[in-house]
């Protein structure tokens, strides 16, 4: 049985940093927690760590750096250092430990809405199936463990991660993955440790280029977090798009934007994957 997304965030509710947490096997992606977690562990001590000494709550995360520096498994921990306060921002750096040392740093950046006469937005989603049209992308027991805690559907017509040899497509797959996406737990909420895992859920695009399964992991995460959707029109589901524009050498530079489900953009980030065999 999976463990709720958040009953696992809950341990940080009331522990100082170093203090060990808990991550059963189902939110784990090959030998290491799932990326999107350590992300979202970051960002939650990140935001405790700012708030610390406010009066009210911290300002809005607004940008996050994540580098994957080494696997997130056996027992784990957090520590966070605020490495600024300014007046309207604050920059804290968190680090999340496991059995190896370091496995995920990340600087967060957190600021405070200021008056500005410039409201332009450019970021329109690219036109998806609806979902009730759209299969799951994985069977009962399919893909990598922490997909169990998730819906996940592809939003293009005849979606496929790799060329079938048998009978290759028409015309050359493109390392594009665009999917509906939404947390099994009902209680997750839009926040940006929600996001932040939501937004890590597809693989990278360059999977499309692999004639064969072989290893694949994101290095290094860069994230801009805008305004969540109101809670009382949220439905949950996002639209998740992938993009890999440059795949040498062995590693992979992508591109990723995240939607909800009205069109509202939500993030927007870089990936830098090492692609093997």
């Amino acid at each position: 049985m999976s463990t709720p997304f958040t009953t696992l965030l809950a341990q940080l509710a009331e522990a100082p940093d170093g203090s060990r947490l808990a991550v059963t096997d189902d939110w784990t992606q090959g030998r290491t927690l799932f990326g999107g977690l350590s992300a979202a562990f970051c960002a939650l001590a990140g935001t405790r760590a700012a708030g610390e000494g406010l009066e009210g709550p911290p300002p809005p995360l607004r940008s996050g750096q994540f580098a994957f520096v080494g696997p997130a498994s056996g027992p784990l921990r957090l520590s966070t250092e605020i490495l600024r306060r300014g007046k309207s921002t604050v920059f804290v750096q968190a680090d999340l430990h496991g059995e190896a040392g370091l496995a995920c740093r990340a600087i967060l950046t957190f600021g405070a809405a200021r008056a500005s006469a410039i409201d332009d937005i450019d970021l329109a989603p690219p036109t998806a199936r609806p979902i009730a049209d759209c299969p799951p992308l994985h069977g009962p027991g399919g893909g990598p463990g922490f997909t169990a805690n998730f819906d996940i559907r592809p939003a293009l017509e005849a979606f496929s991660f790799r060329p079938d040899p048998a009978n290759p497509p028409a015309t050359p797959l493109r390392p594009d993955l665009l999917l509906w996406a939404r947390h099994k737990d009902e209680a997750a909420g839009a926040g940006p440790a929600a996001l932040l895992a939501l937004a890590d859920v597809p693989p990278p695009a360059a999977i499309r280029l692999m004639k064969a399964p072989a290893p694949i992991s994101t290095m290094t995460w860069m994230v801009d977090l805008f305004e969540p959707p109101p809670a009382e029109s949220d439905s949950g589901w996002r639209l998740l798009r992938s993009s890999a524009e440059l795949t040498r050498e062995g590693y992979s530079s992508q591109a990723m934007a995240l939607w909800d489900e009205t069109g509202r953009p939500l993030a927007i980030g870089r990936q830098n994957v090492a692609v093997f065999g």
